[in-house]
Formats: C-alpha cells, structure tokens, sequence
C-alpha cells in the first residue's frame, strides 16, 4: 500500500486556516503524517509571524514535514540580508514592502510599524532588530522542490521540456503562463501552487493548489496515494481529478 503524502497550498500569514487544515491532515493520515507545504508563508495575511513559528515548531519536533520557499518567502529573506536585495523578477514599481504584495503586513506580524515618512533604511533597521533569527534561518534553509516517485512538488511549477532533476531556481519560484499552457506529461505529477484559482485544480500534468488564502479564501490541503489524490474536507476526502474525466 502507498503511503499517503500531504500537500498544502500558499499561506500567506493565515495561520487560523493552516491550523484548520492541519487538523484535517491529523484526522485523516494521524499526527506524523507526511506533509509537503508548497511555499508562501508569508504576506497579505494577518499572522506570517506565527504560521512560521509553527513551520519551525513541526519540524524542530522531528515531523516529516518538506517547507519549500516560494517568491514571498524569498522576498523576505532578501530583504532580511545585511543590505536588502530586490528581486529583479518585479516590475520597477514593485518592492516588497508594498501592500499589492504584502511585506508590510508580514512586518506588522512581527511588531514592525512604518510610518508615510519612513524610508526604506529604517523600515529595515526596524525589521533587523525584531523578526527573530531563527526566522530569518527558516526562511533560508528552504528546499526549492522535493519529488517522490511519482510527484513532484514545486511553488510555482517547472520549464517544461527540461528535466526535472535541471530546473532552474527562478523557473520554481516565479514561472507561470509557459507552464500552465504545457499539456505534455512531465514524467511526474506536478504540484504547485503560485497563481490562484478557485479551488485545487487537476489539469492532467499538474495539479495547482493556490486555492486564495492570501485572497482570504480557504488554504488547501490536499492527499497523495501515488498519482492518486483527494482534496480533504471537514466531511473527508473528496476525489480530485482532471477536468472532463
């Protein structure tokens, strides 16, 4: 019998809902239950602070848990560094701390307030000396991807045409139409999230779980049986397969 594997979708600071669904997990495959958590802890949501607390917590108390870093979490890291770096993957105008992504209520999780006048300088002085280190290790210790025998998760998705084992870290953490219009079959199922839909969605190649939460829609939880899976509910599984089948 395969043994199931867990995935949950992007965060982005709901920590009521993370609990929710890893309550859900608990009931289904128990308290050591393999889970795959595809990245995006952080920003827009209320409480980055403490869904990465409890990241940290699982996984210093030896749960098979797999935290892969997606953009969000890399924005934050970076910025973080001695001297914050910008990811040249946005557009001019953008900077993390602005609110269309959500850096500044990931501060506001950690006791940071900014002010119209602050620059950037202080915002980071600030950030510096009240987002803990262990944070900061967290966020730096992040996987890019894992894969079983048959999935193979990944926050935003693969360059198709390029083996999986060769895929390039900005192609993880930001890639999108190139992917999501690929119908081949990548040698494994793939498992994402990055770009929101309205629910777990099975395309037949890959499978999206950026179900919203950072729009405050539910997170998702979503259980693996080999290339089998089953969105889980507060009533159970519920079959998750690709459309028209």
């Amino acid at each position: 019998m395969t043994k199931p594997i867990y995935a949950i979708g992007d965060i982005h600071g709901q920590h009521d809902e993370l609990m929710r669904v890893l309550s859900l997990i608990e009931a289904d495959g128990g308290k050591d239950a393999e889970i795959v958590f595809i990245g995006d802890y952080t920003d827009r949501g209320p409480a980055s602070a403490a869904v990465i607390d409890t990241l940290i917590d699982g996984v210093s108390a030896g749960r098979p848990w797999r935290c892969l870093m997606g953009n969000h979490d890399r924005m934050f890291s970076w910025f973080m560094r001695d001297y914050p770096l910008h990811d040249a993957y946005l557009p001019v105008y953008l900077y993390w701390l602005h609110t269309r992504l959500g850096g500044d209520t990931t501060l506001a999780s950690y006791g940071v307030q900014m002010t119209e006048t602050d620059r950037q300088t202080q915002v980071h002085a600030k950030a510096r000396a009240a987002v803990p280190k262990a944070h900061v290790d967290f966020l730096n210790s992040l996987a890019f991807s894992y894969e079983t025998e048959t999935v193979f998760f990944a926050h935003a998705g693969i360059k198709p045409g390029v083996p999986l084992d060769e895929q390039d870290e900005e192609d993880l953490l930001w890639i999108r139409k190139e992917f999501h219009i690929d119908t081949r079959d990548h040698g494994k199922l793939v498992v994402h999230g990055h770009t929101p839909v309205d629910a777990a969605t099975h395309y037949g190649n890959r499978i999206n779980i950026d179900a919203g939460a950072g729009y405050g829609k539910p997170l998702v939880a979503v259980v693996f049986e080999g290339r089998a899976c089953w969105s889980l509910t507060d009533t159970g599984r519920v079959p998750l397969v690709p459309a028209g089948s």
